[in-house]
């Protein structure tokens, strides 16, 4: 078995390993690159800007590790095109099926980012081209393979002309409508074919080679060539790409949360809250499924302090079974003393008195972390969204302090781990305002936290939401909120998520940390807004046009009637806007133009 990861840039010590492989892998089976532009793949990662194409590097790593497969490929995000600048599995994967994987996965891609194709280079199949009967055969053999999905040469330009006058093998531009049967108009493809040559090729094509060309494209639209190999002809789209990215959308569920079910009348953080949003969105063919990991507990501590930690786990060790404990005396004044008995000091670490400590809290609240920390790890390996749906909730949970169902903020604990490879972004779309991260990070600059909720003067948690509420220190201008009135309208809602939204624009973070509450729904116990499946569908689309690499953590929500469809709805406009959204970091495939 093998999996497939993608890697857009070199900022993780484990990606700069694979690059290390794939350019070990460049040298052995691409003789003829120079040892420059191998050198160079870190620099095409990491700056669009300079090579005028978004790269993305794809890899193939078998479950018992090891690089065995790997594609390059280019989006020129300015005319909507992607370019497959290589592709190759190793020698001794001959016959399983990477290389078929790997080409499936970038077609997956290349429709996740609304191209109008996708193009690359293969060596031809023409003996006038190819003297060598040897070489032309594996030619063949390499378009037979793309002519099972629909990919074939343009014909009818002088887009393989030598370089040099003389050589030989100078390659065919190859075209792959995604399966979407679209012609290409002759200046789509002028537009193209110029700006390949010129972004990849600048060093080898001078502008009369490229006039030469471009000129040649007379055909409107461009012809493409029939198939000529038996397999194609009778499979012309056998291997249509799917929907979705394979790794676009990741779903990780806390199985065990049902150990936590405080049965007293009138608590409303119930276990059936993750099976009405698991039923809803079971059958989008959207998520792929991943088993929770188990994560060392320096991962909660790094983030919430150590004597908070250690009581909650020591008190819910002492809770008898089916009991809970409830605060009731709260030290405002004296901090220094605490009460032997733990169920006393529940109040030293508690903002309310609805929040208990049972027998299972320290257990069902780390298990929540465990899996949003699995869905970060899917993020930064490549995945556009992972969903953590768990409960306990966690964005009400401050440094030493529990509250609002919460006991620890898991998506805090994910946002502080992602921050050391770059700048975070956490916006919470919870009706209750996000107290938690606003205090974890409120003296940092490299976690940017905003909340839309609705007004503490008459919403839990009453004490903080507000707007002077900016920051501290360095973290001044780093914390946002943008609190609202009972009953608005949903038109007065998205008229201040496009001012968060902008604002996460103008951060430019590496990562996005959605802390997503349904108790915005109409008829929610805990709210006063009233959206519905439409408004949430309206709310992910406006995320989803972000671009941005995006953890999402289940908050609150606690109408069961509606909170799946209001699932639904959200998740259905996330992948819209997704698919609308330029990628935030986003070559032939055999062979290509030699100096």
């Amino acid at each position: 078995m093998f999996s497939i990861r993608k890697i857009h840039d070199d900022s993780l010590p484990g990606d700069r390993l694979a690059i290390g492989e794939v350019q070990a892998l460049m040298r052995k089976l691409f003789p003829g690159i120079s040892e420059d532009d191998i050198r160079e793949l870190p620099d095409i990662l990491n700056n669009p800007l300079k090579y005028k194409f978004r790269s993305v590097l794809f890899i193939a790593e078998k479950s018992k590790g090891g690089l065995h497969g790997m594609a390059i490929l280019r989006q020129a995000t300015d005319m909507n095109f992607v370019y497959l600048d290589l592709i190759a599995s190793k020698t001794e994967s001959k016959g399983g099926g990477i290389g078929g994987a790997l080409y499936e996965r970038i077609r997956e891609e290349a429709l996740a980012m609304g191209s109008i194709g996708l193009f690359f280079e293969c060596l031809p199949d023409d003996p006038r081209l190819s003297p060598d009967p040897k070489v032309r055969r594996l030619n063949e053999k390499r378009l037979a393979f793309y002519e099972r999905f629909g990919a074939r040469p343009i014909t009818g330009t002088r887009y393989e002309t030598p370089v040099r006058p003389g050589d030989d093998n100078p390659p065919y531009l190859v075209f792959d409508d995604l399966g979407k049967g679209h012609s290409l108009s002759r200046n789509t493809a002028r537009a193209i074919v110029r700006a390949i040559l010129e972004r990849k090729y600048a060093s080898v094509c001078d502008e009369s080679y490229v006039r030469m060309v471009v000129s040649s494209i007379q055909d409107d639209p461009v012809r493409i060539r029939a198939p000529r190999y038996a397999v194609a002809s009778s499979e012309p789209a056998r291997h249509p790409p799917g929907k979705h990215s394979a790794d676009q959308f990741v779903l990780v569920v806390h199985e065990k949360h049902i150990i936590h079910h405080v049965r007293e009348r009138g608590y409303v953080e119930a276990p059936v809250r993750i099976k009405s949003i698991l039923d809803a969105i079971g059958d989008l063919g959207l998520f792929r499924r991943v088993a929770p990991k188990r994560f060392s507990e320096k991962y909660i501590t790094a983030v919430h302090d150590r004597d908070y930690v250690n009581y909650l786990k020591r008190a819910a060790m002492h809770v008898p079974e089916g009991k809970s404990i409830y605060p009731y005396t709260f030290p405002i004044r004296n901090r220094t003393n605490p009460p032997k008995e733990l169920p006393l000091r529940a109040g030293y670490y508690c903002i309310d008195t609805f929040t208990p400590i049972n027998r299972n809290a320290y257990r069902a609240a780390s298990g929540a972390v465990d899996c949003v920390l699995t869905a970060m790890e899917a993020v930064q390996s490549g995945a556009r969204v992972a969903y953590a749906l768990v409960r306990p909730p966690g964005h009400h949970a401050e440094t030493r302090s529990f509250g609002g169902f919460c006991y620890f903020n898991s998506a805090a604990i994910a946002a502080h781990q992602m921050s050391h490879t770059g700048n975070v972004a956490m916006l919470d779309l919870d009706y209750h305002h996000g107290n938690g991260q606003q205090e974890i990070f409120y003296r940092r600059a490299d976690v940017l936290t905003l909340s839309i909720h609705g007004t503490p003067r008459t919403t839990y948690p009453y004490f903080s939401g507000f707007r002077k509420e900016v920051g501290e220190s360095s973290g001044k201008g780093f914390n946002e909120n943008f609190p609202l009135s009972e009953g608005i309208s949903f038109e007065e809602f998205s008229t201040t998520l496009e001012l968060a939204l902008r604002r996460v624009r103008r951060y430019r973070p590496r990562y996005l940390v959605v802390c997503l509450g349904f108790d915005t729904a109409k008829g929610d116990p805990t709210g006063s807004w009233s959206f519905m499946a439409r408004e949430f569908r309206s709310m992910g689309a406006m995320v989803g046009r972000l671009g941005i690499p995006m953890l999402v953590v289940q908050e609150g929500g606690y109408r069961t009637r509606s909170l799946g469809s209001n699932a639904r709805g959200f998740f259905l406009g996330l992948e819209e806007g997704c698919q609308q959204a330029l990628p935030a970091r986003w070559g032939a495939a055999s062979g290509g133009k030699s100096p």
